[in-house]
């Protein structure tokens, strides 16, 4: 089950039967079935990865989906797939576009190959591959970009946990390239990750 109401923020996760209870009524079984493969290859290949705060990686994942049911009220099967798969092109050599296609369609696919960073290129040019990667994002659906800021605000909930070794950077960098795109957009959930963001920003930094 998640994690109690209190335990520590970057502790809490979502389990398949959790997940599958919260869509049950929201969409047809065949909907569901999608989700819960998308939840399962997550699953597998994040398996074995922590995070910097010593978490396993999937907590974040299964975060971000909670977030986009729980607080944007998000219930799309696609977009929810594309939620808890958003980094498994980067995390694994196995999974392509063309299996994320076979599986789950192409607009899924599509999503989680724009929410999709080189991070082979990164370890060298963290700076210019991240750019280049909000240049996508602000060509991109706004979904592509509602996923995006939600992993974002995930991660804000978690700078507390020493989750990135130089938090401010990556405000600074959130406020100055990814806040941007979607203050260019009348998206309620844009409008309100925007403003979670801030929040938590402001308190972070006190």
């Amino acid at each position: 089950m998640l994690k109690p109401e209190g335990f520590p923020y970057n502790q809490q996760w979502m389990t398949a039967d959790e997940l599958e209870a919260r869509l049950f009524d929201k969409g047809e079984a065949l909907s569901v079935a999608k989700v819960l493969d998308a939840y399962a290859m997550a699953k597998s290949v994040h398996e074995f990865q922590k995070r910097n705060d010593g978490t396993p990686y999937f907590y974040h994942s299964t975060r971000v989906a909670k977030i986009l049911m729980d607080e944007l009220h998000v219930f799309d099967a696609d977009v929810i797939s594309a939620a808890l798969l958003h980094d498994v092109l980067e995390d694994s050599d196995a999974i392509t576009r063309g299996v994320l296609e076979y599986n789950f369609g192409s607009y899924v696919a599509y999503m989680v190959e724009v929410l999709t960073k080189d991070l082979s290129r990164a370890k060298m040019a963290p700076d210019e591959v991240d750019i280049q990667h909000v240049a996508a994002l602000s060509a991109a659906s706004d979904d592509c970009v509602i996923i995006r800021l939600t992993a974002r605000l995930d991660n804000f909930r978690c700078l507390g946990f020493s989750l990135k070794r130089n938090p401010h950077i990556y405000i600074q960098n959130t406020f100055s390239r990814y806040l941007p795109i979607a203050e260019k957009s009348s998206n309620a959930c844009l409008e309100y990750l925007r403003e979670e963001i801030r929040s938590v920003a402001n308190k972070f930094l006190g």
